[in-house]
């Protein structure tokens, strides 16, 4: 386990058993690594403003701060398989890591009978890809955070001819589709908005360029005998 995941995996279970304690050497013993590591890594998250506080003395340790945690959640086997499944389709997607970290949340805040009976249910589920099939590469989450932030992007794309160009693009949505994971943006080389495949872009780059609000004229349709759906919560 490298270090990025050990950290993660310290704070989901800090947040699974809070509010109680892990020792540094229960956590240390747990990943597999040395006490003083573990000091180092909560020092670490300490300092990235994650809220986990040390009770020192004979029986003290380490604890999650309580709003930090969920209150038992009450999905059942079936509930939580579905979820399972949606993430597993959408490997390599842009929403792949942020599922993943959901799903172990929700995991944890579940009483541990429907817990563990949601884990023997997904061991008897299995899923066929197609021959050939290529495995979805990974999606920067910069893409996102330029959405979510209403910020430019600055890419090197590669066209459907293979000709390269940089781009400064002014991202709105992104779209799955047939040959995976589009963004639809204004281009500012274009004049115009554009759909970018995103195994086509070469580099990424996040500006601190707020994006305007454009006008929808010209904006991209679907073909004639498809439908584009909004993800619906």
């Amino acid at each position: 386990m490298n270090r990025t995941d050990r950290l993660y995996a310290i704070v989901e279970e800090l947040r699974a058993i809070s509010p109680r304690l892990r020792t540094a050497r229960q956590l240390a013993e747990r990943h597999g690594v040395s006490v003083r590591t573990v000091e180092r890594d909560i020092a670490a998250l300490q300092q990235a403003g994650i809220p986990i506080y040390a009770d020192v003395g004979r029986r003290g340790g380490y604890a999650l701060e309580k709003s930090m945690s969920l209150p038992p959640l009450n999905f059942t086997a079936a509930e939580t398989v579905a979820l399972a499944l949606a993430l597993a389709r959408n490997k390599g997607g842009p929403f792949d890591q942020a599922g993943r970290s959901a799903l172990g949340k929700v995991l944890a805040a579940m009483p541990e009978r429907n817990a563990a009976a949601a884990r023997d249910l997904a061991a008897r589920v299995r899923l066929v890809d197609p021959p050939g099939a290529l495995a979805a590469p990974e999606i920067p989450p910069v893409i996102g955070h330029a959405i979510e932030r209403s910020l430019v992007l600055r890419i090197g794309y590669l066209d459907q001819h293979g000709q390269a160009s940089e781009r400064t693009v002014e991202p709105t949505e992104l779209l799955s589709g047939t040959h995976g994971w589009y963004l639809i943006a204004w281009c500012r080389l274009r004049d115009g908005f554009r759909i970018f495949r995103l195994d086509r872009m070469r580099t990424l780059a996040l500006t601190d360029l707020p994006a305007p609000v454009r006008s929808r004229a010209g904006y991209p349709c679907a073909p004639a005998d498809q439908e584009i759906r909004a993800v619906a919560l």
